[in-house]
């Protein structure tokens, strides 16, 4: 189905739960505002959304959080998902903490892609950014990924100055090691949190002027990939504030709550949890001729979204 600016729109990202293991400190540093069982979706209402969406045209379903790995039966959830005609892929996006030694049992589920966060690669500094005891052994989990044919892989890493854009030497060399993509993330501003933005707040243009050896490989509809002269593997940019890529958004999202956002960086939501079946598919059009030309986060934050990233869906 097209949006109101000829934009066809065939991706679904739907949040499975607003709950998460870790407690990143641009994310939810304070915990989480638990919502009460009985407010998130159950199995099935999920499915008939997937249902109706593929109706008017999605292909595609991403399963995010919080973090989709602690949902009760997530694996089933995506068997369903992947049962339903008109589905093409279904991908997710985990912090894969609760991923190892599981990928053969998600690959079976459904699941074609992995992307997985890991902000930095060492084990200290992930304890304190994800303000947990808590560490990933991501070489194991890589090599789970590749023995499991779940390529390509994507490492997700929130870039942060002063943390870890001075990791991004370490990045190259883990790309080349196994051949796959690193996509540094522009750090934005979502949910009124207790962080620092402009301190933590760094660009794709400065990052480049400090690595001149990253050479401009391809673009995508996202993301712009670069590569390192005689290495294998990519370095990714998604930069939402800084060149954002709204001519191109194809997608709608899920809360695990009920709402569908038709855009990331905006209040506007459309409560569907609850009802009526015959009234879905009209609130799933709406949703998508919502969706606006473009965010404002770059001229103003006026408009931020309310709801941090653990109660959307990354």
């Amino acid at each position: 189905m097209l949006d109101s600016f000829k934009r066809e729109i065939d991706y679904l990202r739907i949040s499975v739960t607003d709950r998460c293991n870790l407690r990143c400190l641009y994310c939810m540093p304070d915990g989480i505002d638990k919502r009460p069982h009985d407010e998130i979706l159950r199995d099935e209402e999920i499915v008939k959304v997937v249902k109706e969406s593929v109706k008017i045209g999605i292909k595609k379903i991403r399963i995010t959080g919080g973090e989709p790995l602690v949902r009760k039966g997530i694996y089933e959830l995506i068997r369903k998902i992947h049962d339903v005609e008109g589905v093409k892929e279904i991908t997710i996006t985990t912090n894969a903490t609760l991923l190892l030694g599981n990928v053969k049992k998600l690959k079976n589920a459904g699941i074609s892609r992995v992307n997985f966060s890991l902000d930095t690669l060492d084990d200290e500094k992930f304890q304190f950014i994800s303000n947990t005891d808590l560490t990933l052994d991501y070489h194991k989990l890589i090599k789970e990924l590749i023995e499991n044919e779940m390529s390509p892989i994507k490492i997700n890493a929130v870039l942060l100055r002063g943390f870890n854009d001075n990791e991004i030497p370490k990045f190259i060399e883990l790309a080349d090691k196994y051949n796959l993509i690193v996509r540094l993330i522009e750090l934005m501003p979502v949910g009124h949190l207790n962080f620092d933005y402009d301190k933590y707040y760094i660009s794709k243009d400065k990052v480049l002027k400090t690595y001149k050896e990253l050479i401009f490989h391809r673009k995508d509809s996202i993301s712009e990939y670069y590569h390192v002269e005689g290495k294998k593997g990519l370095i990714g940019f998604i930069n939402p504030i800084s060149h954002k890529f709204c001519s191109s958004c194809n997608r709608i999202r899920l809360t695990a709550d009920g709402h569908l956002k038709p855009c990331l960086h905006n209040n506007n939501e459309i409560m569907i949890k609850d009802i009526d079946e015959t009234q879905l598919l009209d609130k799933l059009k709406e949703a998508i001729k919502a969706k606006p030309i473009s965010h404002t986060l770059d001229e103003s934050r006026d408009n931020i979204s309310d709801r941090p990233m653990n109660k959307i869906g990354g």
